[in-house]
């Protein structure tokens, strides 16, 4: 399969496999990429639009040491209900919901975007699909697929209203040799509407980066656990 932000029917969703797959092709390939800004320690890097593609790629880097952030602890908040969490560390995230749990690997969630005025709330609907791999370097693996519910009406209602946007991502955390995680996250999307599409790719690198000390002061904000 080609990951692209064209939408796929809940009929028609790929499996494990192929999802799988087709990220780590494209991992590997963002390693190729143009070197964009470096943001508070963040990498970033880009891709134009292929043909097929919907839209350009960015994608960003960071590592983070043990005494940051634990492989366990960065999965535990990715890697599982990965949408609920980034509600509370992205603050244009106003409400989740899950939509349906496929299996123990892939979960339908609806997110729903409020920004300043004039930008109209935005909804987004992906499938994402999950591997953690414990063999020497652990790795996890987390893959967003932007998602069309309009044939299914018992879905379709946990959408809020909005303009409809569309996303897919791939993300991975991977044990480096030193014991620090490198935290590698690629995306290609549209926010639909009339926003140009000149301003959104303008502002992608420090959108994309800033998510990171984002998520690490919500991280470290969080009651200890023993």
């Amino acid at each position: 399969m080609h990951l692209s932000i064209t939408q796929l029917k809940v009929s028609a969703l790929p499996s494990d496999e192929e999802a799988m797959a087709a990220a780590d092709t494209l991992f590997e390939s963002s390693k190729t990429w143009k070197e964009g800004k470096t943001i508070k320690g963040v990498k970033t890097y880009s891709r134009a639009k292929g043909p097929d593609d919907g839209a350009p790629w960015h994608c960003r880097v960071s590592v983070h040491k043990p005494e940051e952030a634990t492989f366990e602890q960065l999965w535990e908040k990715l890697g599982k209900d990965k949408a609920l969490n980034e509600k509370e560390f992205i603050p244009d995230i106003n409400k989740v919901a899950k939509v349906k749990q496929i299996s123990d690997t892939q979960t339908i969630w609806t997110l729903y975007y409020t920004f300043t005025p004039p930008v109209s709330p935005r909804v987004f609907t992906v499938l994402q699909i999950t591997r953690l791999d414990e063999s020497s370097p652990r790795s996890g693996t987390i893959v967003s697929i932007p998602v069309d519910l309009t044939d299914d009406q018992d879905l379709v209602k946990f959408e809020e209203k909005g303009v409809r946007g569309r996303y897919v991502s791939i993300e991975r955390l991977l044990e480096l040799e030193d014991g620090s995680i490198e935290w590698r996250m690629a995306t290609s999307s549209t926010p639909g509407g009339s926003i140009p599409t000149y301003f959104v790719e303008r502002s992608m690198a420090g959108k994309i980066a800033e998510d990171v000390p984002h998520f690490m002061k919500w991280l470290h904000s969080l009651p200890k656990t023993e």
